[in-house]
């Protein structure tokens, strides 16, 4: 049997700033970014903000909570306070999309490996790189075998680099996509290398969706918010 996890919740949520909020002054600015900071650390056991802008224009930052162990339909209270301390805030500071999903076991491997990235772990690495995924039909009527096959050769590539860790998300029936994949890394050229590198996996031919992909940089909410002041 898999290496029992506790199943967790991780919720990113990308805000765009609105053109209202451009129209404050100094001061207003730093009183709503008080208000904001204040909110978003009443959300979960661990939030992280990190800068979206100017990687992509699609948002300005990108919040990433994860809350405790999720049972007895405790997200429902996570989704509700969620929307308690961002809904006052939303003509400053506007939703863009979220993504979310479940962490589980793998069905690939038995135990953890080294490289996932831990959720509630105190440091966070500068870069972190977020996509949903979703795989062929075809995958999911291959053997179990032949699956394995492959994710041992996925499996391979990604020790390669050591450096860089991974989240898987499980997201099957929620949301668009059946998976989210979430990376952190110190280094974004090798983090590149190490997805040249699995796009002549055998396993990518079963790849129906991989984007759209968000490129997000660390670092303490202070400073991520500073950076719109």
């Amino acid at each position: 049997m898999p290496e029992q996890i506790p199943r967790t919740l991780n919720h990113f949520s990308y805000f765009r700033f609105t053109h209202n909020y451009y129209q404050l002054s100094l001061l207003e600015k730093q009183k709503f970014q008080a208000q904001f900071f204040e909110n978003i650390n009443k959300l979960a056991a661990t939030s992280w903000l990190y800068q979206v802008y100017p990687a992509t224009t699609d948002a300005d930052i990108l919040l990433w909570s994860a809350p405790p162990e999720i049972s007895n339909g405790q997200e429902r209270q996570f989704f509700s306070d969620f929307a308690c301390q961002t809904n006052p805030l939303r003509h400053l500071i506007s939703p863009v999309q979220t993504l979310w999903g479940f962490t589980r076991p793998s069905q690939y491997t038995r135990t953890r490996s080294t490289q996932e990235i831990d959720p509630f772990s105190p440091t966070r690495k500068p870069y972190l790189i977020v996509y949903p995924f979703v795989k062929t039909t075809s995958w999911y009527l291959m053997s179990r075998e032949a699956r394995q096959g492959m994710m041992n050769e996925h499996i391979r590539i990604g020790k390669q680099y050591p450096q860089i860790t991974q989240l898987l998300l499980y997201s099957f029936g929620l949301q668009n996509q059946e998976f989210i994949v979430v990376y952190e890394t110190e280094d974004l050229p090798l983090f590149s290398d190490l997805v040249n590198e699995l796009r002549s996996s055998e396993g990518r031919r079963y790849t129906e969706r991989d984007t759209p992909l968000t490129t997000a940089i660390y670092h303490t909410h202070q400073e991520t918010l500073a950076l719109w002041l």
